[in-house]
Order: C-alpha cells, then structure tokens, then sequence
C-alpha cells in the first residue's frame, strides 16, 4: 500500500481535530480554516519527463522487470520531496515543479549497481527512496539536472537468520512492520520503533540514523548494525565482518548517516533480540520538567533503564501530546506538571525486577506513579503524532517538529534557547505559536530533545516558516547540541551541519563522495554542499 500523496500514512486513519481543539486553536492562536481545500492528484500539472530516448532505453536495460521504469504522473507525484511540514504544504498546493524525471525500481543489489552507472552516464541523479517519510529534505536533492528516484521496495527480503550469533540480514526496503512480522515468526525482534515504524525502511533506518521509541532498551538503529552492502556508481562496498575490528576506521559509520549521498544500502546485517514475552508501560507525573529530567538522568546513567523512556514538558503534558491517543478526550484528567512514560519488555522476571527497580528511584526521585493508562494510551496512539499534524494542515493550523541533542549538562540551556527561538521568531511574525518539547531518548551522557510548535499558518506558509526554522537551528548550534538527533540532515539541515562538523569536516566528505561518486549521481547537495 502506498502512502497518502498528499499527507501521512494511510487515509483511512485520518479524523479531523476534536471541536474542543478546533475552538483552542481559533481561541489561543487565531487559527483560521484555509479558504480552499489541497489540490487533487488529477489537477495536479506536472512537466512533461525530461528523460531522453538514450536514458530512458538505458535505464530500462539495467532493469529486469518490465514495469521497473515508471514515468505516469501518479508515480512521480508519490516520489516528490518527502513529509515535512513544508513539503505537505508545497504538494497540497499543487507545486510539483520538482518531481523525479522517474521512478525505477529494481529488483536486487546489481540492478542498482547498473541503475546508478546509467545515471552517470547519462548525466542523471539519483535519490534513494524508501518509505518517502523523510522530514529534513533528504529526498529533495539540490540539482539542475534531471533526477530518478530509486525506490527500493522490490528489495524486501529477510535473508537470512543466524541464530547463533543473533543476527539477521535485511534488504532496505522492508518497512518496519514487514520486518517484525518476519522476525517475531521465528521468535525474535529487531526492537526498532520510531514514529515513522508503520511506513519507513530499513535501508531509511540506516541511511539517517534513526532512533526508536524504545532505543532506551535497544539501543539506535546505528548501534544494531553489523555489516552493510552498499551499491556505488563505481562499484560495491562491503563493510562488517566481526561485532567490532581494530583493523582501521570503521566504514559503517561512514556510510550510517550518509543519507544516500555516498551510496545505495542494498543489505543491512542487524543484531536481534528474543522476543520479549511481556511489555509494559506506566505513566508518572513530576511537578516540573527539571525534576522530570533529573529523574530521567538518573535512570539513564545509574539504571536500571526502562525499555522506553521520555518526559513530557509542562505545555506538552497539558495539551496532552504526551498520550496522543488522549487528545481531545473529555474523559482523560490531564493535570499539571509534566508526564514521563517508563516501558518494560523482557521476561516475565527481568520486566518485573527492572520495574520494580525503577520505582524506587522514581518515587525517590519525586515522581507520583499514575497507573499503566497513560502509558498503554501512549503506547496505543504511539503513531499517531502525523496524522494529528495532517489534522492541524486541514484546520489552518501550522504544525512542525524539529530535535536536537546534548549532554545532560548543556541541556537546560538547551530547552530554553530553542523554545525561546520558536516563540520570539513567530511571535515577531504575528503568529504567536504554542511550544511544546519532550524528551525522546536517553543516554548516559545526554538525552534529545523534540519541540512541536503550533501556530496560525500565515499567508505564505512555507515562506513564513522558513526565517523560523533558520532561528531555531542557530540556537540549536549556539547552545551547543546537534542539528539532528534521529530526523538527518537533508537539505533544511546542511548548512548547520557544515557548521557543525567545521570546513575540514566538509572537505573530508565531499573528498570521499568524489571518490565513490565522481559524477555527483547521488542525493546531490543533501548532506554536504555539492563541490
């Protein structure tokens, strides 16, 4: 099933916003309707394909099945620019000026190989293309000339399962239910769930770095990978051959993280788990988000550490994204203070001892338990948040999310400067917007945090956004977290990015994409400025 083109998921998931949210919209933020509904696929005027003869006979040569090259108008709308807020806006507007000259889909790892060396010699780039829920611009590529987009969902295959070595090898377009569905048949899991799980890929998981709900138990996407196969204009790479090697620099975390512009992940090798035979998830209240987040500190350094771990701030908590699943429900008590979710999954025996654990340090901590509900409704609507912002897009409202990261010590300050750069920037353009921020994941060492901002949407919403977002990643830099934790880097994100990792940083990935990728086919200008 594909994804709705114009919004998220799947269309018969869609509700529209309760009355009493609809009112607190209008009420607090001046959110009026739109005076016109998205365009329709159908009215939807797309530029002819500028494919020519030679490339077209080329690519459909590099490809076995005789559907594998596809140039109807549906196919090239539905592998436009990815689910950002901007992108939403832009598609429901009807700006298609930038869709793919086509749409391949090939069938295994030499069929990419050959794809991506018609590209270069034809004078094409390429855009990987998984589940299409990219939310930073990474399936926008910065390029005058035509693009393909490589849509890998024909390589779907669990390969195989070494149960010896816990792990399992994965082709990147098996979506995350496929990829739970095949493993827990044999009795394990992968134990990666981030918000996009109903429709991303592995080969997406990899290629930005995702982070799952439950990474406080399972670790990143990144730190479940053993080996990967990567397809090139110039040929194949192979890396990962042991758990870990001293033998030299580490090529995997070269290419986790690439976002496409260095190569095609065409084969993920992943450590997995057994399948947990409980889960459980509780809610518990603390009277600020300081003393949340102490609390959560605590567990993240000293343990025992939940499966799932967050906190909601105090305006997040209110408003009740913290259980989405409870917005707009009469019969939900939101209180004050701010609500953290703890999840469990294991054996019956570790579930219970760690819980158990837990609560000391909660209650000792501050924390006032409130029961399973909270985090049973979490665990319900867990995937719900991007229908919720379709809903917000129908209303008149704008509706964004951004992250970062830090050391538990920059934090604080952390909070403060994005929040303050969110309200100041949209304030200052008349549309004062609501803020809300939770802690996704924790670490040791630090935690992420993730901001919803909720305003009216203006008269030129993309445009209105854009000095937004501008402010809001240079406080990020300026308080000294990173410009993403889990979302990437794409297009919206590269300029900080090459701020962050300073001139040196650029040189040195722009030295080695010259060298995988000489003719610049793939995700041009997504990761670092194109040279």
């Amino acid at each position: 099933m594909d994804m709705l083109w114009s919004g998220w998921g799947d269309p018969a998931k869609a509700a529209p916003l309760p009355d009493a949210v609809t009112g607190l919209l209008r009420d607090l933020l001046g959110v009026t309707p739109r005076p016109s509904g998205p365009a329709t696929l159908d009215a939807l005027d797309l530029p002819p394909s500028p494919l020519t003869d030679e490339a077209r006979t080329a690519l459909a040569g590099a490809l076995a099945a005789g559907d594998a090259l596809r140039e109807d108008a549906e196919s090239r709308v539905r592998h436009t620019r990815g689910k950002s807020t901007p992108d939403l806006l832009r598609i429901r507007a009807g700006e298609v000026d930038d869709v793919p000259a086509a749409v391949v889909l090939p069938g295994g790892h030499d069929e990419v190989v050959a794809v991506l060396r018609v590209c270069a010699a034809h004078g094409l780039s390429a855009v990987p293309f998984g589940g299409g829920t990219s939310v930073v611009g990474g399936l926008a590529p910065e390029t005058k000339r035509p693009f393909v987009a490589l849509d890998l969902r024909r390589l779907d295959r669990l390969v195989s399962v070494d149960e010896v070595s816990r792990t399992a090898v994965l082709e990147p377009g098996l979506r995350g239910p496929r990829v739970e569905e095949l493993l827990n048949a044999k009795g394990w899991t992968l134990g990666h769930f981030p918000q996009s799980f109903e429709w991303a890929s592995v080969g997406g998981f990899a290629a930005a770095r995702s982070s799952g709900q439950a990474s406080a138990g399972y670790g990143r996407f990144d730190e479940m990978v053993l080996a990967l196969t990567v397809a090139t204009p110039e040929g194949t790479l192979e890396t990962g051959r042991a758990p870990r090697s001293a033998a030299g620099p580490d090529l995997r975390q070269l290419i986790l993280g690439s976002e496409g512009s260095l190569g095609v992940i065409t084969a993920v090798t992943v450590r997995i788990r057994p399948l947990p035979r409980r889960r459980v998830y509780e809610g518990w209240r603390f009277a600020s988000f300081e003393a949340g987040t102490a609390a959560l500190r605590r567990l993240a350094q000293d343990g025992p550490r939940p499966t799932v771990l967050r906190l909601s701030d105090e305006t997040e908590t209110f408003v009740g994204l913290a259980q989405p699943d409870a917005i707009g429900a009469s019969d939900v008590p939101q209180g004050g203070g701010c609500m953290a979710i703890a999840g469990y999954e294991g054996t019956e025996a570790e579930t219970g001892a760690r819980r158990a654990a837990a609560r000391e340090i909660l209650l000792d901590a501050g924390g006032e338990y409130v029961g399973e509900e909270p985090g049973d409704r979490w665990a319900h609507g867990r995937y719900d948040a991007p229908y919720l912002r379709d809903a917000l897009l129908d209303a008149g409202a704008f509706a964004e999310t951004l992250e970062t990261a830090a050391f538990w010590s920059a934090l604080p300050g952390l909070y403060t400067a994005v929040r303050d750069a969110l309200t100041n920037a949209l304030t200052e353009a008349g549309t004062p917007p609501l803020v809300m921020c939770h802690v996704s994941h924790t670490y040791e060492n630090g935690a992420s945090l993730y901001f919803t901002v909720v305003s009216a949407q203006g008269e030129d919403p993309v445009a209105h956004w854009e000095p937004v977002k501008h402010a809001a990643n240079d406080a990020i830099l300026a308080a000294g977290g990173t410009i993403s934790h889990h979302h990437g880097v794409g297009t919206d994100h590269r300029d900080w990015y090459a701020r962050e990792i300073g001139p040196l940083g650029v040189r040195m990935l722009q030295a080695v994409k010259a060298e995988v990728d000489p003719s610049g086919v793939l995700s041009p200008g997504v990761l670092v400025p194109v040279r």
